[in-house]
Order: C-alpha cells, then sequence, then structure tokens
C-alpha cells in the first residue's frame, strides 16, 4: 500500500491533509480516487490507515481509520557522514543508506573532496537529496523519513556530533593494520535507543590532520574489514552489519 510522510500540522483529529508534490502522485499518478486507502507517516514516526475522502489540485483529505503499529526502524539510531561525492554516487548513499535505515545524514565538506560545493545552488542540491530520501523511505516502508544536512566542515561535524552515544570513523589505515575489531565489539556493546555517527572520507579519503582533528574529539578510528572499499560502498556496509547486528541476528539465535 502506497505511504507518504506528513507533518504532525497536516493531521488534525481523525482526518490529514496532503498537500505538495504528493497531491499529483495521488492523482495523477496513482490515480487513486475517493475511497481509496493509503498509509501517513507523521514526525513522531506513527503510521496511520487512512481513506480518502477529497482530491483536489491543492490538497488529498483523508480521514484516519486506524493508528497501526509498526517495528521497522533500526533499534539503534546510525547517522552517516560522507564526504561529498563525484556523480551520482551521493544520492546512491541516500538513497540506499535509507533503505538499509540510516537516521540522517551528513554531507561533509574535506581537505580531499574532488567535488566543491556551490554555495549559490546549494538551497535546490539539498532539496533535492531530501526527496531522494523521501521516496527512497515511501518505498522501503518506512515509518521515519531521515534527516539530510546541508555539507558541513569537519569542526562544524564536531559541534554537531556533541550529544551522539557513540562517534567512529571508518578509516582504511585501521583495516591496514589488520585491527578489525572495535566496530564489531561497538555493535554488540551498543544499547537499544542509543546513536552512533560514523564518518566516512571522499574518494580520496580523510587527510591524517582531519582524522587527528577528530580523535582529540572522541571519534574513535575503526575498520570495517580487511578490504579497502569504495567511498559509496563503506557507508552501506556498515549500516548492513548495524542491521545484522540489532535485527536479523537476534532472530536467529
Amino acid at each position: 500500500m502506497q505511504r507518504y510522510f506528513v507533518r504532525n500540522e497536516q493531521v488534525v483529529g481523525d482526518h490529514v491533509v496532503i498537500s505538495g508534490d504528493d497531491v499529483h502522485h495521488i492523482g495523477r499518478v496513482m490515480r487513486m480516487n475517493e475511497g481509496d486507502r493509503l498509509l501517513c507517516c507523521n514526525e513522531k514516526s506513527e503510521t496511520m490507515l487512512c481513506e480518502i475522502e477529497q482530491i483536489s489540485n491543492d490538497f488529498v483529505r483523508c480521514r484516519v481509520i486506524q493508528w497501526m503499529e509498526t517495528n521497522v526502524e533500526l533499534p539503534v539510531h546510525a547517522y552517516i557522514a560522507s564526504g561529498l561525492l563525484k556523480g551520482d554516487k551521493y544520492e546512491f548513499v541516500l538513497q540506499k543508506g535509507t533503505e538499509l535505515g540510516a537516521k540522517g545524514f551528513l554531507p561533509l565538506i574535506t581537505s580531499r573532496s574532488i567535488v566543491k560545493w556551490d554555495e549559490k545552488k546549494g538551497d535546490k542540491k539539498v532539496e533535492r537529496w531530501q526527496k531522494i530520501v523521501k521516496e527512497a523511505a515511501e518505498q522501503s516502508h518506512r515509518a521515519y523519513m531521515p534527516s539530510v544536512c546541508a555539507p558541513m566542515t569537519i569542526r562544524e561535524l564536531i559541534a554537531w556530533a556533541r550529544d551522539i552515544n557513540y562517534k567512529y570513523i571508518a578509516y582504511e589505515e585501521e583495516a591496514k593494520e589488520g585491527r578489525h575489531r572495535a566496530f564489531a565489539h561497538l555493535l554488540q556493546t551498543m544499547n537499544k535507543g542509543e546513536s552512533l555517527l560514523i564518518v566516512f572520507g571522499p574518494e580520496g579519503g580523510l587527510s591524517e590532520q582531519e582524522v587527528a582533528l577528530l580523535k582529540e574529539h572522541g571519534f574513535v578510528a575503526c575498520s570495517l574489514g580487511p578490504r579497502i572499499l569504495r567511498a559509496e560502498t563503506a557507508p552501506l556496509y556498515a549500516l548492513s552489519a548495524v542491521s545484522y547486528e540489532w535485527e536479523l541476528k537476534s532472530t536467529t539465535q
């Protein structure tokens, strides 16, 4: 069943008023009519089964039939901070990272970033990223739409991460030295509801100075295994490991 994300103020009593691009999607793409049903998810990650009462050019008015119990989000909050990537690689990370359960994305401007951030086009770019995340969250039947920040520097990331429980850096030098246990140990010892931020470099990786600065502020360097992963692969590998440890491993024991 098709689902849509709505802001809390769009839910009034037992009715939901859908607006924006979703109106076109409901009426023109999905060709829904009055009486058809869909799912709406609010900002509290609550899911509502709704029935369409009215469709216009500007809004779709729905009646809430049932508040549904859902359990589709990762038990821990995993944030991905990743260097800006060439072409559509970063959009790939956003889309697939959303499907894998990321809580939020923080694009980074680093010393080795090949992509140069254009402030004049920045708002449009972030808006596109948010649309990609929204569509991926709807497609993967998530109850929460991940956040996407505007690109930030390493120092801005450090300030943002003050209240995060665990802060790690995926660093290829750790893999080369054969130190592979830190990340696995973290996943085994975290508690439900705690937060995790993992930092990834761009194509050229993070510089030694950037890694040193992060370490000075409580970040821990770790390896994701013996192989060196591409910049767009590493975040997805890490999220898959989190999902296995917290969602699949427990069901096999």
